[in-house]
């Protein structure tokens, strides 16, 4: 026994060589994060510093022009706008809407698997196919939609051919997409909550509304914060759907549906400015960078053992 004892490494040399081990399999994918991801970002703020335009033999450095540039840029200010417009209406509805749905399928008890795959199909469905399909339902010449409404003596509508109603119908089609994503989030987080809590409130005589507003939503708060911040980034970046629902016409009519990375793709390989294009994706990764970290101060709540 004794022997044995003294041959048995200490236990701080066993966390040592545990964490080096562990540090050891985190190499690798640290390694390549850095390679994909941290290294093309400080390459586009080097590149945002200089007049990079791959048509030309030089590309000069001009500092912060790009940047100064961007407060008198009409386009990028309405790529902006609409990019806004996009997040706040499509996180709390998507949100909303998931939330609900997903109250509604935890007490479901027949067929629930179906309920809840159907639910799921859009967001597993290949985003360019989506966009044409949506695209052809409200097509304002032959959409199913504009044929419905004549049925019901309706005017038709433009839909993705007005500029007041092209951003709104686009956001539309991301909400369907990411609801089903937004359910399972949500299906998981209900499930986590002991029934318990609802038991006692129950004998408390809690109503069903007191004990969602005092109970489901206080401890829902992870999720919440989790779907509010992802849901953010998503409609931040927003670009395959906004070219894809209009892809003669990418942007919309007038640029009603133009994002800040639709922009970012003209500017970069529509009129090859590669170093504007890299100051508006430093802009718009300034951006989120704020607002996420912003959500999660504000949004996160700590609960006292």
């Amino acid at each position: 026994m004794s022997t044995t004892s003294k041959a048995r490494p200490p236990g701080g040399a066993i966390r040592r060589q545990q964490t080096r081990t562990a540090y050891l399999f985190l190499a690798v994918p640290l390694l390549f994060f850095l390679i994909v991801r941290f290294l093309p970002t400080l390459m586009a703020l080097r590149m945002s510093l200089f007049d990079w335009n791959i048509l030309k033999d030089t590309q000069p450095f001009v500092g912060l022009e790009n940047y100064t540039r961007l407060a008198q840029d009409e386009r990028f200010l309405t790529a902006l706008k609409n990019t806004a417009v996009y997040t706040l209406i499509g996180v709390p509805v998507q949100i909303a809407l998931g939330l609900a749905v997903a109250v509604m399928l935890s007490r479901v008890t027949a067929l629930r698997g179906l309920y809840r795959a159907l639910y799921f199909a859009p967001y597993v469905t290949p985003i360019v196919a989506a966009a044409w399909v949506w695209q052809w339902l409200f097509s304002p010449q032959f959409g199913p939609v504009n044929t419905f409404l004549t049925w019901l003596h309706l005017p038709a509508q433009g839909f993705l051919t007005s500029p007041s109603q092209a951003l709104g119908t686009t956001a539309a089609l991301v909400v369907w997409q990411n609801l089903g994503f937004q359910i399972v989030l949500f299906l998981a987080g209900l499930a986590a909550i002991p029934r318990t809590y609802f038991e006692a409130a129950e004998i408390d005589g809690a109503t069903g509304a007191q004990a969602f507003r005092r109970i489901t939503l206080p401890l829902l708060n992870p999720t919440i914060v989790f779907s509010v911040v992802t849901g953010t980034i998503a409609y931040l970046q927003l670009f395959t759907q906004v070219v894809n629902l209009n892809f003669t016409d990418q942007g919309g009519p007038l640029s009603s549906t133009t994002t800040v990375a639709l922009y970012i793709y003209q500017l970069a390989f529509g009129r090859f400015q590669m170093g504007y294009a890299s100051a508006v994706t430093v802009m718009l990764f300034a951006i989120i960078l704020l607002i996420t970290v912003i959500q999660l101060k504000f949004l996160t709540r700590r609960y006292d053992a």
